[in-house]
């Protein structure tokens, strides 16, 4: 299915810590060294991620904030990596949550995550019992035509949808039906009836009756149309097109019986029996699919045979097609059963197999199954010729850029900008190998490296019943805070003419958010300036003549957008004097598109009567301006009159991540060898000694080592580095193979304390 150099550089940072998570406990009865309740610690935290509407106070994810809340049913989870609400996935994902902790609910206790997986659960159920609303049922939350022609935060979604020429309001189209959607029903019915089973005794009873009621409700509409017709007509056919609608209305009818004990659900269930697939050509129940999104059928018969003994045959003779009969991913024991997102089916496969196992099938040899369910969720967790985890943010060599809107972070609605993702997606399960074996952590591949719920959803239940099985500790200390990539708003300047009659500045203040991606009013910079020779000749700085050539932020007066507001100049001190250019509305620079994550503003500073006189070479704000563009710590940002991000001209500073900035020097370290070998340095002889990380070769380290190294390793024609020595310095990771985006990772890490020398190997 179809889904849609400053921000990429610390990206690195969050993803090497990420894969080496609280550590795994071995178990000499499991085939695998893994840590299955921190593979489900991180799952639960994926679907925090996915959440729409108001967030709950319970949610973790730094980067997430309110969304999309002209919704007409708030809440959900967003599909995958877009921004839609599809009730079909969602709801079949949250009945296989609440499946795992009903049949599995020991281990997930003891772990410590019950909590955590019932706030996850509820929060789909509540929205799934919301949609309906008496005389009909949404199905569908947003317009996925619409939705796929942006890329960005949904966040920022309005404004995205605004800049691509869209109505927000046709974005966010609901959709409901009362009749013609019998799968959809089917599935929504089913997840609320199988929540009940599954909360009961961790949620208040009268929330347990409200999500039953509507279940009932749900599944009378499901029932009584027995027609897909108005649903695979919508626009959700593009997306979620249903096959068939009898297995969903199989599903749901044991679920209910199982959360009612009313046996005209079972009565219901039997008479959908002969309308389920059969084998093409065959008058055989079908049995050589899996349980998914689409197809629900093999759960149903799962929970058949458990309600009433009946099809137990079908139940293993399934299992034992994934066993010993499915395709396998380049000889191994996973099955494979498609090529796209192949690791869903796998999983929910192996949870099929291990509840078979437990319950109608107890009493045979199930040692088969047994290894058979093991071997897939082992071989998602890094038990696999690469040694790779497929799971964003767990085991070694996990994926780092899952195809995902918003944890990518772009600000210029674009799949390659940046280049790494900028937030972990932690706990999402991308759609795995091809059958070959082979991966390719592209974003751009949606086939074998998107994410979405129902990839997440047997992959969750399994691993309640390996932790009910083996055990396992969480990371007391997930999530840590990000690493922010660099300041989120800054300035980029250059000057494009500078004479003694004046000076000619373009400056591009740059919105970069992404912790979350946001609108920020009350923006200003100032532009420092020495005005001595202009006091020397006897003149006023209020005589300077400030000329606004281009103001970007008036092109969008048509939506209320205020222009920028340019002071006279402001004393600092001595003859050190500054212009503050204002933004009251954030508006007017949103990390939206190419055009609109920057607003220019042209200025033209002059010498009074355009005499002779001026000087920019003594101006603080000048220092390192080219007539190239670049990222300016020297021009100042604040928030609300707080200084943000830069320097000012008597050396305080900030971040732009919430620091002072104030210098780090650590001692000067001589290069030396090390275990894997000599560190070239072809001035070791002379004696000379390197400051590692001191990119600008000025005795320190600190904030503006990291701007020089991005700036040089964006454009290195352009920023060349002062010296020979200082380009030595500046390669400080994995020391001899050049001045990239990863030193100034290194040297932001070194700053926050995160390693204790450089160069960082």
């Amino acid at each position: 299915m179809l889904k849609k150099i400053l921000s990429g550089v610390i990206s690195a940072v969050m993803l090497t810590a990420a894969v080496n998570g609280a550590g795994s406990v071995p178990d000499a009865g499991a085939a695998f060294d893994a840590n299955y309740a921190e593979a489900l610690q991180k799952s639960l935290y994926f679907y925090e991620c996915q959440q729409a509407g108001p967030l709950p106070d319970w949610n973790r994810v730094e980067w997430r904030a309110d969304s999309t809340m002209i919704d007409s049913v708030p809440g959900g989870w967003y599909d995958a990596g877009d921004h839609v609400k599809f009730n079909l996935p969602m709801a079949y994902t949250a009945s296989m949550l609440a499946w795992g902790i009903y049949q599995y609910p020991d281990g997930v206790e003891k772990c410590g995550q019950m909590d955590i997986y019932v706030n996850n659960l509820t929060f789909a159920l509540d929205y799934l019992a919301a949609c309906d609303l008496g005389d009909e049922v949404v199905y569908q939350c947003g317009n996925g035509q619409i939705d796929h022609t942006w890329w960005g935060p949904v966040e920022l979604y309005q404004y995205g949808m605004e800049d691509s020429g869209t109505s927000y309001e046709a974005a966010r189209a609901t959709l409901s039906a009362s009749e013609g959607c019998s799968a959809v029903f089917g599935e929504m019915a089913a997840a609320l009836a199988a929540g009940c089973c599954a909360l009961k005794g961790k949620v208040d009873s009268a929330k347990l009756d409200d999500y039953l009621a509507h279940a009932e409700n749900i599944f009378k509409f499901a029932d009584a149309s027995k027609s897909n017709d108005v649903y695979n007509k919508s626009d959700a056919s593009g997306f979620y097109r249903s096959s068939h609608f009898y297995d969903d209305l199989f599903y749901a009818a044991n679920w209910l019986y199982m959360a009612t004990g009313d046996s005209s659900y079972l009565d219901k269930a039997a008479g959908y029996v002969p309308n389920l697939d059969k084998e093409l050509g065959l008058d055989e129940m079908k049995y050589t699919w899996c349980m998914c999104w689409d197809d629900v059928m093999q759960g149903g018969l799962l929970l058949y045979a458990q309600n009433t003994g009946k099809y137990v045959d079908r139940v293993e003779k399934h299992v034992n097609y994934w066993t010993n009969t499915i395709a396998t991913i380049n000889g191994t024991d996973v099955g494979y059963c498609d090529t796209w997102g192949c690791l869903r089916y796998a999983e929910t496969a192996a949870f099929i197999a291990a509840v078979a196992c437990d319950t109608v099938l107890a009493g045979k040899d199930t040692s088969a199954y047994e290894e058979f369910y093991e071997n897939q969720i082992n071989y998602v967790l890094g038990d696999n010729a690469d040694n790779r985890s497929y799971v964003v943010g767990y085991g070694e060599n996990s994926p780092k850029n899952p195809h995902h809107r918003t944890a990518h972070g772009s600000w210029k609605n674009a799949l390659d900008t940046p280049d790494e993702n900028r937030h972990i997606l932690y706990g999402a399960l991308v759609g795995g190998p091809k059958q070959d074996g082979s991966y390719e952590d592209d974003r751009q591949n949606y086939i074998n490296n998107e994410v979405a719920d129902d990839y997440n959803a047997g992959f969750t239940a399994i691993l309640c019943k390996m932790i009910d099985k083996y055990g396992g500790e969480c990371d007391p200390a997930f999530p840590e805070k990000e690493l922010r990539d660099g300041p989120e708003i800054y300035v980029e300047a250059s000057m494009g003419k500078a004479s003694a009659s004046g000076v000619d500045l373009s400056l591009k203040i740059t919105n970069h958010t992404a912790w979350p991606a946001r609108v920020v009013d009350n923006v200003s910079y100032r532009y420092y300036m020495d005005l001595s020779e202009l006091i020397d000749a006897g003149l006023s700085p209020s005589d300077v003549v400030i000329r606004c050539d281009r103001d970007q932020a008036a092109m969008y007066s048509a939506e209320g957008v205020k222009p920028a507001e340019i002071s006279q100049p402001i004393h600092y001190s001595d003859n050190i004097y500054y212009i503050e250019v204002t933004y009251p509305d954030g508006r007017a620079f949103l990390p939206i598109s190419e055009g609109r994550y920057q607003c220019e503003l042209m200025l033209a500073l002059v010498y009074p009567n355009y005499g002779s006189g001026w000087n920019a070479d003594n101006d603080f704000s000048n220092t390192d301006l080219t007539d190239d563009a670049m990222i300016s710590p020297y021009i100042p940002v604040y928030i609300g009159g707080e200084l943000y991000y830069g320097t000012e001209p008597d050396g305080t500073s900030a971040d732009g991540s919430g620091g002072t900035g104030e210098d780090v020097t650590k001692p000067t370290q001589e290069v030396t060898t090390s275990a894997t070998g000599p560190v070239t340095d072809t001035t070791a002889d002379s004696g000379e000694k390197l400051l590692y990380g001191d990119a600008d070769d000025n005795g320190e380290i600190n904030v503006n080592d990291t701007v020089t190294v991005m700036c040089f390793a964006n454009d290195p024609e352009s920023n060349k580095l002062v010296s020979e020595k200082a380009e030595k310095q500046a390669d400080v990771f994995n020391n001899g193979d050049g001045i990239n985006a990863s030193d100034a990772v290194s040297i932001q890490k070194y700053l926050a304390h995160l390693i204790g020398e450089l160069p960082e190997s």
